[in-house]
């Protein structure tokens, strides 16, 4: 396997990983923040538009940020690894 390939799944595999722990993490800070269980759908009617934009904003942030986390964290292993960065991080899409 190439080097691309791989950094493509290690790069893959911890955004999956960042983001399962930050989702669960999300819905433990929303029940002791809101003393409910955070909205399911929050487009579903009976949720109010405050309630929905801030779940939607804050889960947005909290994902986008441990996942940025997480990838920095993978691209520096690969460095103490390898000795270099992967090449595809250098490449703008």
């Amino acid at each position: 396997m190439d080097e691309r390939r791989t950094w493509q799944l290690v790069g893959a595999a911890s955004g999956i990983a960042a983001g399962a722990v930050t989702g669960k993490l999300m819905v433990l800070l929303w029940k002791q923040v809101a003393h409910e269980a955070p909205p399911a759908n929050p487009a579903a009617r009976g949720v109010s538009w405050p309630q929905a934009l801030t779940w939607a904003a804050s889960s947005g942030v909290a994902l986008a940020l441990s996942r940025l986390v997480a990838q920095w964290g993978a691209a520096e292993a690969w460095k103490a690894v390898t000795g270099d960065y992967p090449k595809a991080l250098e490449e703008v899409a």
